[in-house]
């Protein structure tokens, strides 16, 4: 996802107080929108200032679920992974000896009806013809014997290899990314980060790929800045894809924002909506790293990509909006709750409340980086394992803790969808934990992402289920009263309306659409 336009300016902007985001700020100027400008005032215009850069705001009060921007790629590709996709759909595929084959450069693909296949936005002729010159220095590296650091490194070379080919058969869409801020000089003083394009990219590019009088090195280092600085990470029904938008990066950044995005599946074209009513002159925000997901952790990755020092109003609060998502349980008296002493200072000690215990920045990452390493070794599938995990840590993580959320996230997903625990298999007692999971998760995305977002929409389908079963086993038992139970039919109700509106909104095609769908057809078989 995108960071701010302007560096420096960012860094001022952190030393600002929070309201003057909303301030409205002079040179600003109108952003071209698909709207009925006779009847409506746009949605937002592009505001700059010392403060912040290049950013958009509100024009007028928007009411949530307002669709701001809808607009294809300018750019498309794989993910910066170890995992091989398909160049056409982003599907993933393997580097057997029975995978499918580009017949001409060799790349792997999903098979010869990709839809992708002669695409702009997949695999086109000219990248083919270009990957086909290359061959021994491309395609012919990925085997089933390659290091997964050597597959990572291809592949990120793809959208580059694309963004160069556009100079020649695109190239208004060249100007539109060349535009784009790339943070060059802050970068080069990141030797890690410098010294990584520099052997992966661009020694690659210009030296074993022959491409040295195509592009020059500092042109090199400025499209990897824009890609690091500007990209989106998308992808529906299992494909994963890195894009550049012409005019969506220029949305500000916040732990907590207050619009959505979601991408179509078959044109990854982006659609971005206010998920909340916005004021006006209020700056549009999206978040640029995943919502769930510690603040120590948080802005490690925006610094890291995005070359800022996040400190946002959650960023700020050691309570993270009172959701206590970082907190640990005191390792000294065992009563208090261990939080950041200074949230905006990465090095410093996190103590407990009660007592005198302190960790130190450094064992705090090394026991999260433990913890994350145990539960990225279990199965998303694993009922039991994420149930083991979640006994394992609830002696060290309060029960809002991010690393816990996760667990019971893919809980609250799997509990009555796989075999052995499809719902009518279920016991009363994992429904009342499917339950339970899902109405702690909700509570914390009600504060951290509210009003019309994804996982507050694919949530609230999850709780109707268990909601409805236990009551109906509860009054088929005689263990509650008939209003009791009316009152759970409007519960289970309000859930599918709210999820309903919400996934409506996902692109058709996309699972989270054909949710909203299934939300929308329990309505009507209620009778609502």
């Amino acid at each position: 996802m995108p960071a701010r336009k302007n560096h420096k300016a960012k860094k001022k902007h952190h030393q600002q107080p929070q309201h003057q985001l909303h301030q409205k700020q002079p040179q600003e100027q109108e952003l071209p929108q698909s709207q009925d400008e006779e009847t409506t005032p746009p949605a937002y215009r592009i505001a700059h200032s010392d403060i912040y850069g290049r950013y958009l705001v509100a024009n007028r009060e928007l009411k949530p679920g307002e669709l701001l921007i809808t607009e294809p790629p300018l750019v498309i590709g794989p993910c910066v992974s170890a995992d091989p996709v398909c160049l056409g759909c982003y599907k993933p595929v393997t580097l057997s000896a029975a995978q499918y084959r580009c017949p001409s450069c060799a790349w792997p693909l999903c098979g010869p009806s990709c839809v992708g296949l002669g695409q702009s936005n997949g695999h086109s002729t000219e990248e083919c013809a270009l990957y086909t010159k290359r061959r021994p220095q491309a395609a012919d590296q990925l085997h089933q014997r390659a290091a997964p650091i050597d597959i990572r490194d291809l592949y990120e070379l793809v959208v580059i290899v694309r963004i160069l080919l556009l100079r020649t058969h695109a190239p208004a869409q060249y100007v539109l990314i060349e535009r784009m801020e790339s943070h060059t000089e802050e970068r080069r003083h990141n030797a890690v980060l410098w010294q990584h394009y520099e052997e992966k990219v661009v020694h690659r590019l210009r030296e074993s790929w022959q491409l040295s009088e195509t592009i020059s090195a500092d042109e090199l280092h400025q499209i990897c800045g824009i890609l690091d600085v500007n990209c989106f990470e998308i992808g529906q029904n299992g494909a994963k894809a890195r894009t550049l938008y012409p005019s969506a990066f220029l949305l500000a950044h916040d732990c907590s924002p207050n619009t959505a995005h979601t991408d179509d599946p078959r044109s990854f074209a982006i659609y971005l909506r206010t998920s909340r009513r916005v004021r006006e002159h209020e700056a549009l925000t999206l978040s640029y790293a995943y919502t769930l997901q510690g603040t120590l952790k948080r802005r490690d990755f925006m610094h890291d990509g995005k070359l800022f020092w996040c400190q946002c109003q959650r960023c700020a609060d050691p309570r993270e909006l009172g959701t206590d998502c970082s907190a640990l349980i005191c390792g000294g008296c065992k009563a208090g709750t261990v939080r950041a002493a200074k949230p905006l200072d990465q090095d410093a000690d996190w103590t407990c409340d009660r007592c005198d215990y302190r960790l130190s920045a450094t064992q705090l990452v090394r026991l999260l980086d433990r913890i994350n390493n145990d539960l990225e070794s279990i199965d998303v599938h694993d009922i039991p394992g994420l149930e083991n995990f979640l006994k394992r840590y609830r002696e060290i993580l309060r029960p809002n803790h991010y690393l816990l959320l996760s667990a019971k996230y893919s809980l609250c997903q799997i509990y009555g969808r796989i075999e052995g625990y499809l719902l009518p298999q279920m016991s009363l007692e994992d429904i009342e934990r499917k339950e339970r999971y899902c109405r702690e998760f909700l509570e914390v995305i009600d504060v951290l992402e509210p009003g019309l977002t994804r996982l507050r929409g694919l949530i609230m389908y999850e709780l109707h289920a268990p909601i409805m079963v236990l009551a109906q086993h509860a009054i088929q038992n005689g263990q509650i009263q008939r209003q009791d139970f009316q009152r759970k039919l409007k519960e289970v109700v309000k859930m599918l309306r709210e999820s309903r509106d919400i996934l409506l909104l996902e692109p058709e095609g996309s699972s989270e659409h054909e949710m909203g769908l299934a939300a929308a057809d329990a309505l009507t078989k209620m009778g609502c």
